[in-house]
């Protein structure tokens, strides 16, 4: 038979040794996101480890960015997703019927914020808008702020990330992500995180201010002092509302259930996602009714969403929730980010900085540090960097990762520093 290109695929059922590979069928048909993706080729997935067909084996220390906070297919969050897929899948849209999966999650998720201790006047998070991922999220609180307060302006600070929809790309500065799509949405001041001059930016006009309260992308860098206080109050001044983006530093990951316990703030609005699922696509914006139910009116369905709680990551949200609730794993963080600090010293490491298991190891530069990211790949482990410090490893892993693999990890970033 002649190679017809136009019939690549008939060609190739008839010459097998000719049938494209996973690898080629992926860069051929896969819309890819940048001129050099890893390329591994994961069969399955257990706990802190990935495997590919031929059995080789990698320590994740990524943890698909944050989002596998207990670990990849953990037992409880497996059973959970098969149980609910023996009952329903998906519905109706959005709030339109009473399942239990999105209630039961709604209401823990409501108590596990209720039980902290509110500073006076803080009003309760209790009222959850689930949606399908951080981006989402972002954009439902950006609606929410806008609708409830009636002002046209936003602020975030530089170096932060929310999504990379329209709306949450808006919030980048500096613009290396987002340029190339304006004009984006108009009205947004930024910020220096940390700098307490630049708060005199929120003003009667401020919708909203959304914040980290880690910053993440910016290489791991936490507030300072009472900077949050300090923001807390000019919000509370100026009649803004504070939306803290917990997208990466909640559910455990700096070593309290939400990472503004540690501060003594409490936000107007929560924006959660990434290990929400257990590994289900989830993310949600929490609220106190009051503020929340000004979606529903004026225009009714003011935010609505297709998938948004679906019902199977809403079962796997639960279980993840129960298990960080029940077991020791969030108590254990700070004693593991201690031997990840302890262990990480070289004279090519300039800095160390950590939020928890959220970790940046800062090198050189670029250069160094893909340099590094490939040999401790090439030896079993994975790394990443940051958008906005690509010259810092990112160590995110499972808060299930075990000293024995924290300190594997620790010996294979040094060995990799070294050459």
């Amino acid at each position: 038979m002649r190679y017809d290109p136009s019939n690549f695929y008939i060609f190739a059922a008839a010459n097998p040794s000719l049938m494209p590979t996973l690898r080629q069928l992926f860069l051929r048909h896969v819309a890819q996101t940048n001129d050099m993706p890893l390329l591994l080729e994961i069969e399955r997935a257990e706990g802190c480890w990935l495997y590919d067909s031929s059995g080789k084996a990698w320590l994740d220390l990524v943890g698909g960015i944050s989002v596998s906070a207990l670990g990849h297919r953990h037992p409880k969050v497996v059973e959970a997703v098969k149980s609910q897929l023996g009952q329903y899948m998906h519905t109706q849209v959005y709030g339109e019927y009473v399942l239990a999966p999105q209630v039961k999650l709604a209401e823990l998720l409501a108590k596990s914020l209720h039980t902290l201790p509110f500073p006076e006047g803080a009003k309760a998070l209790n009222s959850v808008y689930f949606t399908n991922s951080g981006s989402e999220a972002t954009e439902g609180a950006m609606k929410l702020a806008k609708r409830y307060t009636g002002r046209p302006e936003i602020a975030a600070c530089r170096n932060a990330y929310h999504g990379s929809t329209q709306g949450a790309a808006s919030l980048m500065e500096p613009t290396t992500f987002s340029q190339a799509f304006y004009p984006l949405l108009p009205g947004i001041r930024h910020i220096v995180f940390n700098r307490e001059e630049d708060l005199k930016k929120i003003s009667p006009n401020t919708a909203c201010v959304i914040v980290e309260t880690v910053q993440a992308e910016s290489g791991v860098h936490l507030p300072e002092k009472d900077y949050l206080q300090k923001l807390r109050h000019r919000c509370d001044e100026t009649g803004a509302l504070l939306v803290f983006d917990e997208i990466q530093a909640g559910y455990g990951r700096t070593g309290t259930l939400w990472a503004f316990q540690q501060y003594g703030v409490v936000p107007d609005i929560l924006l959660l996602a990434k290990a929400m699922g257990g590994g289900m696509p989830i993310g949600a914006f929490v609220a106190p009714t009051e503020i929340m139910q000004s979606l529903s009116f004026e225009p009714p369905l003011g935010h609505i969403t297709t998938f948004g709680g679906h019902p199977v990551c809403c079962a796997a949200g639960l279980a993840t929730l129960q298990v960080l609730l029940e077991e020791d794993h969030i108590s254990k963080v700070k004693e593991k980010e201690a031997l990840f600090r302890r262990l990480l010293v070289h004279p090519a490491i300039r800095e160390v900085r950590s939020a928890g298991l959220l970790i940046a190891v800062e090198v050189a530069g670029f250069p160094a540090l893909r340099k590094v990211q490939l040999k401790c790949l090439d030896a079993g482990v994975i790394t990443d960097w940051f958008l906005f410090d690509d010259h810092s490893l990112r160590i995110a892993p499972p808060l299930t990762i075990s000293e024995e693999e924290i300190e594997l990890a620790c010996q294979t970033i040094l060995r990799s520093l070294d050459g």
